[in-house]
């Protein structure tokens, strides 16, 4: 019996049963989805777009200004309104319709690179403007970036969210080859206006196929949530989740350090190795060359080795490529070193992002994806602007020379916590809390409400009782209490109380449709060893004077 008083074999017999079906049940491949491969198609085209705005965007840059911190800030202006704007984004991506979502992101970010290439061909960018109008691209990529990679499970079926993932990861390597590249031949032959006008195109193609897309509406028998308790819904997720804040701190400490790559990449090319826009361009090509040759061997490795040592290795070597960029003084040299840091940058970035996928289920997936990007482009930005602090300081080969050993060391010290993939059978929802016994129902904003549960633990077993509780209180946190307790009775020691607290009656709803079966199983092993298997739950709300 479970903790609210049902069987857990039940629910777990009834998972496994469905997951059997699914196997089974032979899907096509996510590209035979005539939704998914427009959308992917469409997104691929908008990245190639993406990539040769960054391309015009540096090297406009470059030419406004020989201040390395400048050319530095254009990434942090990028990734900046991730870092101020994730939270919310991924909020909403929860709780209205994503199309709707992407389609005003979208929109917004054609409306923010047109009128950047209106005033490049107008000459009238000044460093500044320059960075306003990232600024306000990056809005809306922090708009879209949590609702489209929420919306994978919303096209393909549950057995096709991992391939259609890895070909979302493909796609994006695919126009990392070709955008930066063509980035470079646009700009050396028409300039960054016309690098910010093609971008602007790309983004009509994306509006068109999510214009035309109708996805099923999502069928909830409560009301959404409210923006603001979502997100405290959302980070409280995330903070009892011990396998997803290792995922945080292991992203953040590398990116925080291989942001001075994507930073001072333009300074490389221009002042080091005297490239021209082609040649710079090619050498943003030679990363995406090695991107995705990596994304063919990640296929491979995928089960032979695990995520956490994928990231590691990715990360030294990236180190290592830092410290020996310094040393190139040939563009030749510089190809071959570029395309193995494109090999170290996805090796990294997909096993983050793939621990990243696999430890949220789907009610909560759009906000924890969107902490981790708070994380990822919070170090990003913030490392940015340091490293461009730091070189204009010390010079560009010191720099690189720190980033690069900086790091390995955090790789080093952060190699405890781990990294693991939470199989996707044991998010899925138990459905094994009954629905509460009340007299009468409490209007659906009333709270907080208060759930207490009785145990009957023998004296002997209370130490594993304790330890079980520790995790079952991050159960409890993870799915919508705000605050938890446990609480022994001074009469009779046998007897225990949890209590914990839900910032409404809809809320408490709401976690019921949330436990799942690693949840239930717990549960299971706390019921097995109580005297009584049978326990009471009460619902108290709070009442006004």
């Amino acid at each position: 019996m479970d903790g609210f008083g049902r069987p857990v074999a039940a629910a777990e017999s009834r998972v496994k049963g469905i997951t059997k079906l699914d196997t089974t049940l032979a899907q096509p491949g996510p590209l035979k989805n005539p939704v998914f491969r427009t959308i992917w198609i469409a997104s691929i085209v908008s990245n190639i777009g993406t990539w040769v705005h960054e391309v015009g965007t540096a090297w406009l840059m470059t030419s406004l200004t020989p201040s390395m911190l400048m050319v530095a800030l254009v990434q942090s202006a990028l990734t900046a309104p991730m870092f101020l704007l994730a939270l919310p984004a991924g909020a909403l991506a929860d709780i209205m319709d994503r199309r709707r979502l992407l389609l005003l992101a979208q929109s917004w970010m054609l409306f923010s690179a047109a009128v950047m290439a209106w005033m490049a061909w107008q000459e009238m960018m000044t460093p500044p403007l320059l960075l306003l109008g990232t600024f306000a691209l990056g809005v809306g990529f922090a708009l879209n970036a949590p609702a489209f990679q929420a919306i994978i499970p919303d096209i393909v079926g549950p057995q096709q969210i991992r391939s259609a993932a890895t070909l979302s990861g493909a796609g994006i390597n695919v126009a990392r080859a070709i955008g930066p590249a063509l980035g470079g031949m646009i700009v050396a032959a028409a300039g960054p206006a016309a690098a910010f006008a093609f971008n602007s195109l790309t983004f009509i193609v994306v509006l068109w196929v999510l214009a035309r897309w109708r996805p099923s509406p999502r069928e909830n028998r409560l009301p959404p949530e409210s923006l603001v308790p979502a997100m405290l819904t959302g980070i409280r997720f995330v903070w009892h989740s011990s396998s997803y804040v290792n995922v945080l701190v292991r992203g953040f400490g590398f990116v925080l350090f291989a942001s001075a790559f994507w930073a001072l990449l333009p300074n490389v090319a221009r002042v080091q190795l005297g490239a021209s826009a082609t040649e710079y361009g090619l050498m943003m090509g030679a990363v995406g060359v090695g991107a995705v040759a990596v994304a063919v061997m990640l296929a491979y490795f995928h089960g032979r080795i695990s995520a956490h040592r994928l990231v590691g290795v990715a990360s030294v070597i990236f180190g290592i490529a830092f410290v020996l960029l310094t040393y190139i003084s040939s563009i030749w040299l510089a190809y071959p070193l570029l395309f193995v840091v494109g090999v170290a940058w996805v090796s990294a970035l997909s096993s983050l992002n793939g621990a990243a996928q696999t430890n949220a289920p789907h009610w909560v997936k759009a906000r924890a994806l969107s902490v981790y990007l708070l994380f990822f482009f919070g170090g990003m930005s913030a490392g940015a602007a340091c490293w461009g602090i730091i070189a204009n300081q010390f010079g560009l080969g010191t720099t690189l020379i720190l980033a690069g050993s900086g790091l390995i060391l955090s790789t080093i010290l952060l190699n405890r916590f781990t990294l693991t993939n939470v199989a996707a059978e044991n998010l899925t929802p138990a459905g094994h809390w009954p629905s509460p016994v009340i007299e009468t129902k409490p209007e659906k904003n009333v709270g907080p409400v208060m759930v207490t549960v009785s145990y009957q633990i023998p004296t002997e077993n209370q130490p594993q009782f304790l330890e079980l509780m520790r995790e079952l209180r991050r159960s409890r946190l993870r799915t919508g209490a705000y605050q938890w307790h446990l609480t022994q009775d001074l009469a009779n020691p046998t007897q225990w109380l949890e209590v914990f607290f839900v910032s409404s009656w809809d809320e408490h709803l709401r976690q019921h449709d949330r436990v799942n079966l690693e949840d239930a199983r717990l549960q299971a092993q706390i019921l097995e060893i109580s005297i009584d298997p049978q326990t009471k739950v009460s619902h108290f709300r709070a009442r006004s004077r």
